[in-house]
């Protein structure tokens, strides 16, 4: 039985050939429509989600399966003090796969030490979010035909937003990968990635405050939101949160092919009438996300279609 905790959980080939089955779900959504027939996949999120819990929902739905669980803690026996171990213990016995996202890092980890079910991280704090980094690598293989030989630009909140932190993990390990990394000082990407990941893998990098200055030179614009709720001051988050927004008249700068991501939801970091460029890639990102969902449940089940 395996879990998908941390991005690298998967070898470089295993995730090259969930993307592959991910675009044959794109491309033949019926074939794969009862692969799960009385399968059950248990959503446990302690924090709240739109896209992530209604993704995994679709992507069990889309497959034959079936779902339940808990959309908040406080609608589950968290509320009553119930650990995550055992909760995880008796989940197990109610579903065949979970997804659990929760605001404290390393819980998802945890939960897998104690189940009979395979468990995916759905997000933990700001640490990792390996399920919207499946999403984010479909979709730049799908614009870009690669994943190496690439300049990602990274922008916004780089200190808390785990979903870069997972992109960054996942990148580093392809070739010709070199990382623009644009925030306000307050929100660099923490030391420990720097210096293990980027510098432990000789990535090429830069620490930017400026979005203008380097926008023409990237391949991929991956754009985040600056979370209010990560932050313990709100005077803080006040001063910060509009620190930067992508517009059309940057968007002129910027080279004819590449593309914006953003793991959503978005709040005005991106102006609507970007919505409207070819490059805007976060919607499609969006649908991606159901298909990679469903390769996933399906490998971590060993299921495939009749």
């Amino acid at each position: 039985m395996r879990h998908l905790i941390d991005p690298l959980d998967f070898s470089e080939a295993e995730i090259e050939k969930l993307l592959d089955v991910a675009e044959d779900i794109a491309q033949n959504l019926k074939a794969y429509s009862h692969v799960c027939d009385g399968k059950k996949l248990a959503t446990l999120f302690y924090e709240p989600s739109t896209r992530t819990r209604l993704s995994f929902e679709s992507a069990m739905l889309s497959l034959g399966g079936s779902v339940l669980g808990f959309a908040t803690a406080d609608s589950s026996s968290a509320a009553k003090g119930e650990s995550v171990a055992d909760t995880i213990r008796t989940v197990s016995c109610y579903a065949d796969i979970c997804a659990m996202r929760h605001p404290k890092e390393g819980a998802p980890l945890r939960a897998s030490r104690y189940s009979r079910i395979p468990v995916i991280n759905a997000g933990d704090g700001g640490h990792q979010h390996p399920t919207q980094t499946l999403a984010d690598l479909m979709t730049i293989r799908s614009k870009k035909k690669r994943l190496g030989n690439l300049t990602i630009g990274l922008c916004g909140d780089l200190k808390f937003g785990r979903t870069v932190h997972s992109l960054i993990k996942s990148l580093a390990r392809y070739e010709g990968i070199q990382f623009v990394l644009i925030s306000p000082e307050e929100l660099q990407v923490p030391d420990y990635i720097i210096k293990e990941v980027i510098k432990g893998n000789d990535i090429p990098y830069e620490e930017v405050g400026s979005l203008e200055e380097v926008i023409s030179s990237l391949d991929i614009l991956y754009m985040t939101r600056v979370q209010k709720e990560r932050f313990f001051n709100e005077e803080d988050y006040i001063r910060l949160k509009d620190s930067y927004i992508l517009t059309a008249n940057k968007m002129r700068r910027a080279k004819p092919d590449m593309a914006v991501l953003h793991p959503l939801p978005r709040v005005n970091e991106i102006s609507i009438e970007v919505d409207e460029d070819p490059r805007a890639a976060y919607f499609e990102q969006v649908q991606n996300g159901v298909y990679v969902r469903m390769a996933l449940i399906m490998m971590l089940l060993e299921v495939t279609p009749c």
